[in-house]
């Protein structure tokens, strides 16, 4: 009668329901095992174990209600892990199942048997990349018990979008261990088992969070904030209330109010919102997700392009099925009603800086430390603000230095951070952008300005990539410093004097790993390639000729094997850049002329910018041949050697200077390929091609894409050396350097607002002083010697005369 009714709920079942199988490998993993097989459920449910049913013979895998054991007639291949007590009593048994206690001790009786245990999770409407309606969200899969009448509605609303994951076959016999009686050996497993389902809920749907207040009660509860709630009141005489009070006003606006019933509302009207806005959203490597989500701390760290950033990330995360972050968001963005929200979606509060104020540091530590602990993804970026350029900003740590150091102090999960890359075809601020390089103020974030942003909904942005990059282990990296770590308890991290060089290291290589993850769209080449072009217009012939060069030397000098590169040809990108307005083409009897306007070039450099990393090796190698015919090797990687620390600070590149020969040794191997230089038979002088061939003019446009750069540091260089040793402080040369940029932006036409930007000079001096290339004296004045001259040589060296005529021209007007 039992196998009647199963038979008949499994084909009606199987009218309906539609279900995704993952991992990828599970039939490998379950397939043609040794060893007898039994799968496990965690919650009883008929429903569950007939979808299984039906999985296992689609999938041609063992099926679960066959006989386990042949001297066990009435023992099958699957039981629950926890069941209701009885049918009028809702309480849950969570005793050792019969059916394990059964494997426990055939197994205890046969000293040769095993049996492996694949536990099974079954999310109802979880499947990835799923489009549900607003009363089908209603019934996703959460941490909440699921009654008969909520698993009907699941199965009649949810059926079609149902996600089956399959865990790693595990030994029961090595799971209860040989040195206990029955009992204790079926708590062991269970209580593993449950272990297990919970860390793969947590990474689907995010950890069972408990009410708001019970976190910021416990928050507020531990010795740090109490102990500083004492110096408070010490310090300034407050009484105790006075200074419990400030702490929990300070712990209430910093906190979420994570709600998984509005993430599932706003998953249905981000949908929405992105097939208005994009013609797609494109998540690149998820595999990383499914590599490292369960059991580990995972720390989403972007770059920073758009305030759609904080959207986007979590909407393709959890379409893919997994759990949201919560998200570090600054205080400016709590605003009215829009903070509410954000609140509920998981975003969490910080001031810009909160330097002198021990309380709201150590508030904010401990909010940071509950939440990490209790399993839940994070997500900050590291730059501080959103890109204004198009490069990667220079790293804000503290971030990073609250989260090694809340990991020091209590290492519960392993920390896993991950880097993403946003790449925007269109970039919903970029009129503001421009204005701020401008030179405007930076407009302040209000309700108002959030409505008149409405008004580009209608516009066209094109495509919207979201790369994975590779995930960095901060156990490893705190190996390096230290290989005891674990063994001690830092309860003082002050005392640890390699943190702040850990912190550091760590943020440098999250940077280099975001560009490591770049996406190369067609707008990207097209601006990369106009852009070097001295009136921004090129004959259509030559424009794809370039494009298909550079896409051939990502492929053939690849920077790294997760960079993607889109697959349009370039006469597709051609058309494809006109569709987006980006580009137009004037018809010509000799041919026809691409140009892009003066006021899109502007922004164009946005986009060059977010791809300029890729480029900058073979374009650093092709400026050697912009005023030498003829290079020896030695003098290319000589220039490299000189010139690479200071671009690769600037653009994060991934590639140590010891590893320099080799890189330079593949980029030139890589344009010989191309035809665009030729060696001789040793490879010890490389020559270019003829001056008025396409090859030559392909290099030199090559060449344009760093040259800019080169420029701004001889400019830097050009102003230092005229002020002389020890004649003008640093803020004074930052000063002149930007205005003299400005002026040669305005006479030779630059539309490049980032050229003139004072955050590029203050960093490129930076550079200088920590490499002893500059120093400051005692009255605060910069001082050089003969090593700046060779800098400033090796800069004449690559740019033509032309170029450095102009620039002293400038600098001595």
């Amino acid at each position: 009668m039992d196998r009647a009714r199963s038979w008949l709920l499994r084909r009606l079942l199987a009218l309906w329901v539609r279900f995704k199988v993952r991992p990828d490998e599970a039939v490998s993993r379950v397939r043609d095992r040794d060893k007898p097989v039994c799968y496990v459920l965690e919650n009883r449910s008929v429903t569950d174990l007939a979808v299984l049913q039906d999985a296992c013979v689609n999938l041609k895998l063992p099926r679960p209600q066959k006989r386990l054991l042949h001297e066990l007639k009435d023992l099958r291949s699957c039981f629950y892990l926890s069941r209701p007590r009885g049918f009028w009593d809702e309480r849950i048994d969570r005793r050792t199942p019969p059916q394990l206690q059964q494997m426990i001790a055939a197994l205890a009786a046969n000293p040769q048997l095993d049996v492996e245990l694949v536990p099974v999770a079954m999310y109802w409407g979880r499947a990835p990349q799923k489009e549900r309606s607003w009363f089908r969200l209603l019934l996703v899969e959460d941490w909440a018990i699921t009654s008969t009448a909520r698993k009907l509605m699941q199965v009649l609303f949810n059926g079609r979008n149902t996600l089956i994951e399959f865990d790693e076959p595990i030994s029961l016999r090595a799971l209860m261990g040989d040195d206990a009686g029955a009992a204790v050996r079926g708590r062991r497993v269970t209580r593993a088992l449950r272990t297990l389902y919970a860390k793969q809920r947590a990474a689907r749907i995010g950890p069972d969070l408990s009410h708001r207040r019970t976190i910021l009660n416990r928050v507020l509860r531990t010795r740090a904030v109490r102990a500083v709630v004492a110096q408070e009141m010490r310090e300034k005489k407050l009484t105790r209330r006075q200074s419990m009070l400030k702490a929990k006003q300070y712990a209430e606006e910093i906190a979420a109010n994570y709600s998984h019933a509005f993430i599932r509302f706003m998953e249905a009207a981000l949908a929405r919102l992105w097939n208005r806005l994009y013609d797609g959203v494109v998540f690149g490597h998820v595999e990383t997700l499914e590599q490292t989500a369960e059991g580990n701390e995972i720390i989403y760290v972007p770059c920073h392009r758009s305030h759609m950033d904080y959207l986007l990330l979590s909407y393709a995360i959890y379409v893919h099925g997994y759990a949201i972050p919560h998200i570090a968001a600054g205080i400016n963005l709590n605003l009215p009603i829009v903070g509410r929200f954000l609140r509920k979606g998981g975003a969490f509060f910080i001031r810009r800086s909160f330097r002198g104020n021990a309380l709201y540091t150590v508030v904010f530590m401990k909010y940071l430390a509950a939440i990490m602990a209790r399993g839940h993804s994070i997500e900050y970026f590291i730059e501080g603000g959103r890109s204004r350029t198009g490069r990667l900003l220079q790293p804000k740590t503290g971030m990073i230095s609250m989260t090694v150091r809340s990991f020091l102090r209590d290492p519960v999960r392993p920390v896993v951070f991950i880097p993403v890359y946003f790449g925007y075809e269109r970039i919903v601020e970029g009129s503001t952008y421009i204005g701020e390089l401008s030179g405007k103020a930076k407009e302040k974030e209000s309700v108002f300005g959030l409505v008149r942003t409405f008004r580009k909904l209608r516009e066209k942005f094109g495509q919207v990539h979201v790369n994975l990059g590779e995930p960095i282990f901060l156990n490893e990296l705190l190996d390096r410093y230290d290989a005891d770590w674990r063994t001690r308890v830092v309860e003082d991290d002050t005392r640890v004097p390699w943190v702040g060089s850990a912190v550091d290291d760590l943020a440098s290589t999250i940077m280099r790993h975001i560009n490591a993850a770049a996406a190369v769209t067609p707008i990207n080449l097209l601006a990369i390639t106009l852009l070097a072009t001295p009136r921004l217009a090129l004959p259509k012939t030559d424009l794809l000729r370039q494009m298909d060069l550079y896409r051939e030397l990502l492929r053939s000098v690849a920077y790294s094997d997760r960079v993607t590169v889109t697959s349009m040809s370039a006469t597709d990108m051609l058309a494809y850049g006109q569709s987006m307005k980006v580009i137009s083409v004037q018809p010509h009897p000799l041919g026809d002329i691409v140009r892009m306007s003066d006021e899109s070039a502007v922004l164009a450099t946005y986009y060059r910018n977010n791809v300029l990393h890729l480029f900058a090796m073979p374009s650093l190698v092709a400026c050697a041949f912009v005023s030498n015919a003829t290079v020896r090797t030695d003098d290319i990687q000589r220039l490299v050697w000189r010139i690479y620390p200071y671009i690769a600070a600037e653009l994060f590149l991934r590639w140590n200077e010891s590893e320099l020969g080799d890189v330079v040794l593949q980029v030139l191997v890589g344009l010989e390929r191309q035809g665009l230089v030729e060696s001789d038979f040793e490879r010890t002088q490389w020559q270019r091609p003829p001056p008025n061939s396409e090859k030559a003019m392909q290099l030199s446009l090559l060449a344009q894409a760093t040259i800019q750069t080169i420029e701004r540091y001889y400019l830097a260089i050009a102003i230092l050396l005229k002020a002389g040793s020890g004649e003008i402080t640093q803020v004074a040369l930052e000063e002149r350097c930007q205005l003299t940029a400005q002026r040669m932006a305005l006479l030779y036409g630059l539309n490049s607002p980032e050229f003139f930007d004072r955050a590029m000079f203050e960093h490129f001096i930076d550079l200088l002083r920590s490499r002893g290339v500059v120093r400051l004296s005692s009255r605060g004045k910069l001082e050089f010697d003969e090593v700046l001259m060779r800098v400033a040589a090796d800069a004449q060296f690559v740019l033509s005369e032309q170029i450095r005529h102009s620039i002293l021209q400038v600098t001595h007007s």
